[in-house]
């Protein structure tokens, strides 16, 4: 009997709380239109010379009034002690929040690394070497001496050098180049330019340039220098095996901090396997970005991303097999070459995939 009583009461609750959600919505809308037409109202009382001004302010009374009704319950929810009777006797949260004492939990101020988007400025203090600026940017030491033209190793305190945002060069943009021009240029893969998210295009269908713009190419090697060494990361020893490689090509690029996937390069535009079992769980056919690709769900918040596809043979919500051909390399979206760009996602945000990798 108890439960059925504290049910109804409950239904009651439920069913008040709906009323002065749908009367709160009539009035606010009321509250608009009537703003909207306010002007009118005005200026047909001002052409009537006060004539309809007593039941205007009537009106006007019993809509505060129906307004204080509608906030009554609103502020007793806000305050279930009653209103403090005065300043002194009330406790704002923030000085809640500032009274913990953090220590005791732990917690400490994290500085956040936030991925640079153009080239900057650093001067030169006691003590610092190229080696050491270059490690503190994370870029190569021949990166900051293509971008300052330094041809020596020493450097003076008080120097301003440019230090560009990865680990290649910065491009200024000439009459007639392009992103592939430039790539070849400098030794490196077009898709790098397209794929750093801070370059700028004129024509994002193309990929135009506009001249006299800069252009940050990654892994870019000055001709008449030797090239830039970048050690291939073991992508195929470590990895757990969870995930069997999607596509046989070239490796044109490994996982960056703006760039965290996969793209295989193969010309022959082969099939693409699913890496691991699971689920679609979409499916685009888009002319930017991704182009058309399929994203699959294998359980445990992982999935897989399968990009720049020709031809997709599956569809959201059909389970896919280990190694099952799920579509075929292309290059659709902001793509300059057929490849595939293969992702690792955990909880939907990009992992490092040579870990799933045998």
């Amino acid at each position: 009997m108890k439960r059925i009583l504290f049910n109804f009461f409950d239904d009651i609750a439920l069913w008040k709380t709906g009323w002065l959600i749908y009367i709160e919505k009539k009035l606010r809308r009321f509250g608009v239109r009537f703003e909207r037409v306010k002007g009118v109202i005005v200026d047909f009382l001002m052409a009537r010379r006060g004539t309809y001004q007593r039941p205007f302010l009537h009106v006007s009374l019993l809509v505060l009034l129906a307004s204080g009704v509608l906030a009554a319950p609103i502020l007793a929810n806000a305050y279930p002690m009653g209103l403090p009777s005065s300043l002194s006797e009330f406790t704002p949260s923030s000085a809640i929040v500032t009274s913990l004492d953090l220590s005791e939990y732990g917690v400490a101020t994290q500085r956040s690394d936030k991925p640079r988007d153009q080239v900057i400025t650093y001067v030169v203090e006691k003590g610092d070497t190229l080696g050491t600026i270059a490690e503190k940017f994370t870029v190569s030491i021949d990166s900051i001496k293509w971008a300052n033209d330094i041809r020596r190793d020493n450097l003076m305190i008080g120097q301003e050098l440019k230090i560009p945002p990865v680990t290649g060069i910065v491009h200024k943009v000439k009459e007639g180049e392009t992103v592939y021009s430039i790539a070849k240029k400098y030794k490196t893969d077009a898709q790098k330019i397209v794929n750093f998210p801070f370059n700028d295009f004129s024509d994002l269908d193309t990929f135009a340039l506009s001249v006299g713009q800069s252009l940050i190419v990654p892994d870019g090697v000055q001709v008449e220098a030797p090239a830039i060494i970048i050690p291939a990361p073991p992508v195929f020893a470590g990895g757990s095996g969870q995930f069997l490689w999607p596509a046989g090509g070239i490796i044109t690029q490994y996982p960056v901090w703006y760039h965290n996937a996969f793209d295989i390069a193969n010309p022959a535009a082969p099939g693409i396997a699913a890496a691991g079992e699971g689920v679609v769980t979409l499916v685009e056919y888009l002319r930017w970005g991704y182009g058309q690709h399929i994203i699959v769900d294998h359980g445990g918040g992982i999935s897989t991303l399968y990009a720049h596809l020709s031809e997709i043979y599956v569809k959201a919500g059909d389970r896919v097999g280990r190694g099952q051909v799920i579509g075929r390399m292309g290059s659709t979206g902001r793509s300059t070459g057929t490849h595939l760009h293969f992702e690792v996602r955990r909880g939907g945000v990009p992992v490092d995939p040579r870990s799933f990798l045998k």
